[in-house]
Protein backbone atom coordinates (compact mmCIF):
# COMPACT_ATOMS: atom_id res chain seq x y z
CA UNK A 1 0.00 0.00 0.00
CA UNK A 2 1.33 3.65 -0.89
CA UNK A 3 2.23 5.99 1.83
CA UNK A 4 0.28 9.21 2.65
CA UNK A 5 1.80 12.59 1.88
CA UNK A 6 1.47 15.00 3.70
CA UNK A 7 -1.72 16.34 2.09
CA UNK A 8 -3.47 13.17 2.55
CA UNK A 9 -3.48 12.23 -1.61
CA UNK A 10 -1.46 9.26 -1.32
CA UNK A 11 0.61 10.35 -4.64
CA UNK A 12 3.97 10.91 -2.90
CA UNK A 13 5.79 14.28 -4.86
CA UNK A 14 8.40 13.86 -7.11
CA UNK A 15 11.40 15.12 -6.24
CA UNK A 16 12.83 18.10 -8.34
CA UNK A 17 15.93 17.93 -10.19
CA UNK A 18 19.13 19.77 -8.56
CA UNK A 19 19.63 23.48 -11.07
CA UNK A 20 22.03 23.13 -14.22
CA UNK A 21 25.81 24.02 -13.88
CA UNK A 22 26.86 27.32 -15.16
CA UNK A 23 24.84 30.75 -14.75
CA UNK A 24 21.30 31.00 -14.43
CA UNK A 25 19.55 32.33 -17.91
CA UNK A 26 18.22 35.27 -18.45
CA UNK A 27 15.85 36.22 -15.99
CA UNK A 28 17.62 35.45 -12.41
CA UNK A 29 15.69 32.21 -12.33
CA UNK A 30 17.44 29.01 -12.09
CA UNK A 31 16.29 27.01 -14.66
CA UNK A 32 15.10 23.36 -13.56
CA UNK A 33 14.59 20.29 -15.63
CA UNK A 34 10.54 18.44 -14.33
CA UNK A 35 11.04 16.01 -16.93
CA UNK A 36 11.55 12.38 -16.01
CA UNK A 37 15.00 11.54 -16.55
CA UNK A 38 14.03 8.71 -19.06
CA UNK A 39 12.74 11.49 -21.29
CA UNK A 40 15.82 14.08 -22.25
CA UNK A 41 14.66 18.26 -22.86
CA UNK A 42 14.42 19.04 -26.95
CA UNK A 43 18.23 20.23 -27.77
CA UNK A 44 18.45 24.04 -27.27
CA UNK A 45 19.44 26.10 -30.65
CA UNK A 46 22.79 24.99 -31.77
CA UNK A 47 23.21 21.72 -29.87
CA UNK A 48 21.34 19.14 -32.47
CA UNK A 49 23.93 19.97 -34.94
CA UNK A 50 26.66 19.77 -33.15
CA UNK A 51 25.64 16.77 -31.76
CA UNK A 52 25.04 15.54 -35.70
CA UNK A 53 28.72 17.13 -37.26
CA UNK A 54 30.48 14.32 -34.42
CA UNK A 55 28.11 11.76 -35.41
CA UNK A 56 29.31 11.36 -38.51
CA UNK A 57 33.15 11.94 -37.95
CA UNK A 58 33.97 15.43 -37.77
CA UNK A 59 32.38 16.35 -41.41
CA UNK A 60 32.30 20.11 -39.61
CA UNK A 61 35.80 20.06 -38.82
CA UNK A 62 37.17 19.30 -43.01
CA UNK A 63 34.16 21.98 -43.68
CA UNK A 64 35.87 24.44 -41.43
CA UNK A 65 39.24 23.83 -42.78
CA UNK A 66 38.35 24.22 -46.23
CA UNK A 67 36.79 27.38 -45.00
CA UNK A 68 39.55 28.70 -43.60
CA UNK A 69 41.85 27.68 -46.16
CA UNK A 70 39.34 29.90 -48.94
CA UNK A 71 40.36 32.75 -46.40
CA UNK A 72 43.75 32.37 -46.37
CA UNK A 73 45.02 31.43 -50.08
CA UNK A 74 48.69 31.16 -51.25
CA UNK A 75 50.21 33.52 -53.55
CA UNK A 76 49.58 30.58 -56.35
CA UNK A 77 45.98 29.60 -55.38
CA UNK A 78 45.00 33.57 -55.65
CA UNK A 79 46.57 33.52 -58.98
CA UNK A 80 45.03 30.56 -60.43
CA UNK A 81 41.45 31.62 -58.62
CA UNK A 82 41.99 34.59 -60.70
CA UNK A 83 41.95 32.68 -64.09
CA UNK A 84 39.10 30.32 -63.12
CA UNK A 85 36.64 31.97 -60.88
CA UNK A 86 33.41 33.76 -62.44
CA UNK A 87 33.30 31.30 -65.15
CA UNK A 88 36.45 32.85 -66.86
CA UNK A 89 37.89 30.00 -68.73
CA UNK A 90 36.01 28.89 -71.08
CA UNK A 91 32.68 29.07 -69.29
CA UNK A 92 33.41 26.67 -66.99
CA UNK A 93 32.05 27.04 -63.65
CA UNK A 94 34.73 26.11 -60.89
CA UNK A 95 35.13 26.05 -56.65
CA UNK A 96 38.32 26.46 -54.85
CA UNK A 97 38.73 24.22 -51.48
CA UNK A 98 36.27 22.07 -51.88
CA UNK A 99 35.66 18.63 -50.17
CA UNK A 100 35.48 15.43 -51.60
CA UNK A 101 35.05 12.63 -49.71
CA UNK A 102 37.50 13.06 -46.99
CA UNK A 103 40.22 14.99 -48.93
CA UNK A 104 40.13 19.29 -49.73
CA UNK A 105 41.27 19.41 -53.30
CA UNK A 106 42.51 22.86 -54.25
CA UNK A 107 40.38 23.88 -57.44
CA UNK A 108 37.22 21.21 -59.05
CA UNK A 109 35.32 21.62 -61.91
CA UNK A 110 32.43 18.96 -61.07
CA UNK A 111 30.91 19.46 -64.69
CA UNK A 112 33.96 18.26 -66.21
CA UNK A 113 35.23 16.41 -63.38
CA UNK A 114 39.00 18.09 -63.53
CA UNK A 115 40.64 18.74 -60.19
CA UNK A 116 43.16 21.30 -60.56
CA UNK A 117 45.87 21.26 -57.61
CA UNK A 118 48.48 23.97 -56.64
CA UNK A 119 51.23 22.39 -55.18
CA UNK A 120 54.28 22.98 -53.01
CA UNK A 121 57.64 21.38 -52.79
CA UNK A 122 55.97 19.08 -49.64
CA UNK A 123 53.88 17.07 -52.25
CA UNK A 124 56.88 15.71 -54.40
CA UNK A 125 56.97 12.13 -53.67
CA UNK A 126 54.10 12.08 -50.77
CA UNK A 127 52.73 8.61 -49.96
CA UNK A 128 49.73 10.61 -48.90
CA UNK A 129 49.06 12.39 -52.33
CA UNK A 130 49.12 9.13 -53.68
CA UNK A 131 46.74 7.62 -51.68
CA UNK A 132 44.46 10.20 -52.00
CA UNK A 133 45.37 10.90 -55.94
CA UNK A 134 44.34 7.03 -56.94
CA UNK A 135 40.74 7.08 -54.18
CA UNK A 136 40.19 10.59 -56.27
CA UNK A 137 40.83 8.96 -59.53
CA UNK A 138 38.53 6.15 -58.49
CA UNK A 139 35.66 8.79 -58.27
CA UNK A 140 35.96 9.43 -62.03
CA UNK A 141 37.55 12.68 -61.48
CA UNK A 142 41.21 13.92 -63.74
CA UNK A 143 44.07 15.69 -61.45
CA UNK A 144 46.24 18.33 -62.95
CA UNK A 145 49.31 19.35 -60.65
CA UNK A 146 51.11 22.53 -60.90
CA UNK A 147 54.04 23.83 -58.73
CA UNK A 148 53.36 27.04 -57.01
CA UNK A 149 56.40 28.95 -58.68
CA UNK A 150 55.10 28.25 -61.99
CA UNK A 151 51.95 29.23 -61.74
CA UNK A 152 52.97 33.22 -61.25
CA UNK A 153 55.79 32.69 -63.39
CA UNK A 154 53.56 31.78 -66.50
CA UNK A 155 49.88 32.01 -65.75
CA UNK A 156 49.37 31.85 -69.50
CA UNK A 157 50.56 28.21 -69.73
CA UNK A 158 48.98 27.06 -66.99
CA UNK A 159 45.55 28.40 -68.11
CA UNK A 160 46.50 26.74 -71.81
CA UNK A 161 47.27 23.33 -70.21
CA UNK A 162 43.97 23.79 -67.97
CA UNK A 163 42.10 24.24 -70.89
CA UNK A 164 43.59 21.36 -72.80
CA UNK A 165 42.56 19.10 -70.21
CA UNK A 166 39.10 20.96 -69.86
CA UNK A 167 38.68 19.79 -73.96
CA UNK A 168 40.35 16.45 -73.52
CA UNK A 169 38.12 15.22 -70.71
CA UNK A 170 34.99 16.96 -72.15
CA UNK A 171 35.36 17.10 -75.66
CA UNK A 172 32.36 19.42 -77.21
CA UNK A 173 30.58 19.77 -73.96
CA UNK A 174 32.13 22.60 -72.88
CA UNK A 175 30.35 25.79 -71.96
CA UNK A 176 31.55 27.98 -74.36
CA UNK A 177 30.62 25.51 -77.59
CA UNK A 178 27.27 23.81 -76.58
CA UNK A 179 25.40 26.68 -74.97
CA UNK A 180 23.92 29.56 -77.54
CA UNK A 181 23.59 33.17 -77.04
CA UNK A 182 20.60 33.91 -76.75
CA UNK A 183 18.87 35.02 -79.34
CA UNK A 184 17.42 38.65 -79.21
CA UNK A 185 14.33 39.73 -78.82
CA UNK A 186 11.65 39.91 -81.57
CA UNK A 187 11.30 43.10 -82.95
CA UNK A 188 8.21 44.37 -82.19
CA UNK A 189 5.96 46.13 -79.29
CA UNK A 190 6.13 49.95 -80.26
CA UNK A 191 7.40 49.34 -83.70
CA UNK A 192 4.41 47.40 -84.67
CA UNK A 193 2.28 49.55 -83.05
CA UNK A 194 3.38 53.38 -84.42
CA UNK A 195 3.37 51.21 -87.87
CA UNK A 196 -0.46 50.17 -87.68
CA UNK A 197 -1.43 53.50 -86.19
CA UNK A 198 0.12 55.50 -88.93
Amino acid sequence: MMGMDSEGTGIEPVPSLPPLPGPPPQGGRERRLDASPSSSPPPLAGEGGARRRQAVGGRGRALARAREMRKDPTEAERRLWSLLRAKRLAGWKWKRQQKLGRYIVDFICFEARLIVEADGSQHIDSAYDTTRDAWIKAQGFTILRFYNNDIPADSDAVATAILSALNAVAGASSPAVRTPLPSPPPQGGREQKEAHLG
